[in-house]
């Protein structure tokens, strides 16, 4: 839990040095989310699962850039608007736990409503 707190410090402390908190809003910072997103989402886009496989190995740092960028905005719009992110994702895992009940859900893709 230190760990979540020493990031978001760290997260506001490099925001706060370039005076960005004027334009991490909570629309910009959800844009600023769904963009990095689409950058990971481009090392895939058009391969096979096999070729993912390979160029995920190949490209990991490159990777693990967009998935850290994601959660730094991600972190920071928590933290902005506040939300305990962790305990937020421990609700929404609770909540989900009701709506894929492991007998119905396990091993299939289906939405909830229609399991």
């Amino acid at each position: 839990m230190n760990e979540v707190k020493n990031i978001i410090e760290k997260i506001k402390k490099f925001r706060d040095d370039r005076d960005w908190m004027q334009f991490h809003d909570p629309k910009n910072m959800a844009v600023s989310i769904i963009l990095e997103a689409s950058e990971l989402l481009e090392h895939f886009q058009w391969k096979t699962i096999k070729e993912v496989e390979e160029y995920a190995k190949q490209n990991q740092d490159e990777i693990k850039d967009e998935i850290a960028d994601i959660a730094l905005y991600l972190f920071e719009m928590a933290d902005n608007l506040g939300v305990d992110l962790i305990d937020a994702m421990d609700k929404k895992l609770a909540k989900n736990e009701k709506k894929y009940p492991v007998e119905k859900a396990r091993g299939k893709h289906t939405k909830y409503n229609k399991l």
